[in-house]
């Protein structure tokens, strides 16, 4: 266990925002997944309104720094390619 009180109050603020990140994560996956579901089962209307969700999410994540920019672009790019499909 750290003694320092900044060392104490790091592992503070890193665990809070763990549990923050974990959740942001989580939040994109889902988006994503319901994307994919929707587009699976060719409902193109109810996918283009997740989509944009997944959208708005990674990009809150991309500018929050969980994730990294360009993978926020493709897999946000990979999401629109497959809803224009159908």
């Amino acid at each position: 266990m750290a003694n320092k009180k900044s060392s104490i109050k790091r592992i503070r603020q890193t665990l809070k925002k763990n549990a923050i990140n974990s959740i942001t994560r989580a939040s994109c996956r889902t988006s994503e997944k319901n994307v994919r579901a929707l587009a699976a089962e060719g409902k193109k209307e109810e996918a283009q309104k997740e989509l944009l969700i997944a959208t708005s999410n990674y990009a809150k994540a991309k500018n929050k720094g969980v994730w990294h920019a360009n993978k926020s672009a493709r897999t946000v790019s990979k999401l629109t390619k497959l809803v224009n499909s159908l």
